[in-house]
């Protein structure tokens, strides 16, 4: 499947939403994989993987059921529900439970088939044996679903969180700015809007599209470095049927600076700048976008482009197109007032949550 064919209505309709379970299903991916995309995942795996790898050696069927439903080209469907429409979320283990009830309540049948599918096996008769004798493989994978988000996503959801709302912030941003093509430009490898009613979702689009009309589409970003489409098919006898009724499309957000160490802040810079404006000089080295800077401070993306704005008019901060980013960095004069300040103590509340200089 190369490409869809989105009908007008479809996608004025679509939404970027926020989904604990996909956050959830991608460091699961990251787990499995065993390897992280750079160093902020690299750190995170060092603690949670070797937990993540004694918990399956004590269980031999989940450790299968993984194997096989994680496959090489295909995630066994069940595992990745589509998620649902955007709603308020003061709780996020709530809505995690919520979205985890549709992945235990998947039939025993359906989920066989589904593991099968990854196999590119016709029916289940190829599941590995561990698979082929339990009876409640849907709960086992929520049972597994519920312990990483447990012990290796909500400890951490605040910053996720922080990180995926300002790129859905961005991403809407640019949609106003600049359209679908734009906005949706490299959400996954090969993914681009091709114009009329026409968008590539991988890197060689072949054969005929899928037809999407009268859907919910929905654009879900996760800080880990994954990407895949999910829709709900539904299922009779035991098999998935076209045609679904949901569909999205997970991607890697941007912003994702999990290692990143802030630079202190001289308290005579932010005296003399504005703890806002202090700080977002200090991070504009290496080039950040308006999306990074919003995800490493807190602050509001009107607050990041006003103060962006105002440090360029002052010589001290330029911008460049880089493909489809636009990169903020440093000038020449920006290092000397940086280097110029005192080091010593940070400004009083300049590193936190929200703090918006003026």
């Amino acid at each position: 499947m190369g490409w869809w064919r989105v009908d007008a209505d479809t996608l004025a309709g679509s939404r970027f939403v926020l989904s604990p379970l996909a956050e959830t299903v991608a460091a699961l991916k990251t787990l499995h994989r065993g390897t992280g995309a750079h160093p902020g995942e690299r750190r995170w795996l060092a603690t949670a993987l070797p937990r993540y790898r004694e918990r399956l050696v004590a269980d031999p069927v989940t450790a299968a059921l993984v194997r096989t439903a994680l496959g090489p080209r295909w995630n066994a469907t069940f595992l990745t529900p589509t998620p649902g429409a955007a709603a308020p979320m003061p709780d996020a283990a709530g809505l995690f439970a919520r979205e985890l009830t549709e992945v235990r309540a998947t039939p025993p049948a359906v989920v066989r088939a589904d593991l099968a599918e990854t196999l590119g096996a016709a029916d289940d008769s190829a599941l590995p044996p561990p698979l082929l004798r339990h009876e409640d493989l849907a709960g086992r994978a929520a049972e597994l679903l519920s312990w990483v988000w447990t012990e290796t996503v909500e400890p951490d959801w605040a910053r996720r969180r922080r990180i995926i709302e300002a790129d859905i912030l961005a991403r809407t941003a640019t949609l106003g700015s600049g359209g679908w093509a734009e906005a949706l430009g490299g959400l996954r490898p090969g993914m681009r809007w091709l114009g009329g009613d026409r968008l590539r979702i991988g890197d060689a689009p072949s054969g005929e599209p899928l037809e999407l009309a009268a859907v919910e589409l929905r654009f879900v970003p996760v800080t880990p470095t994954q990407s895949w489409l999910c829709w709900d098919v539904p299922a009779v006898d035991g098999r998935r049927v076209r045609s679904g009724r949901r569909y999205a499309v997970v991607y890697p957000c941007s912003g994702v600076l999990v290692d990143e160490a802030h630079r202190p802040v001289p308290e005579a810079l932010a005296a003399l700048l504005g703890r806002g404006r202090a700080e977002l000089l200090a991070l504009l080295d290496p080039p950040k976008t308006t999306s990074q800077l919003v995800a490493l401070t807190g602050l509001p993306l009107g607050s990041v482009g006003r103060h962006l704005r105002i440090l360029r008019e002052a010589g001290l901060a330029l911008r460049r197109r880089a493909g489809r980013s636009v990169l903020y960095h440093r000038t020449a004069a920006g290092q000397v007032l940086l280097d110029a300040a005192p080091s010593g103590a940070r400004a009083p509340g300049a590193d936190g949550p929200g703090a918006d200089g003026s």
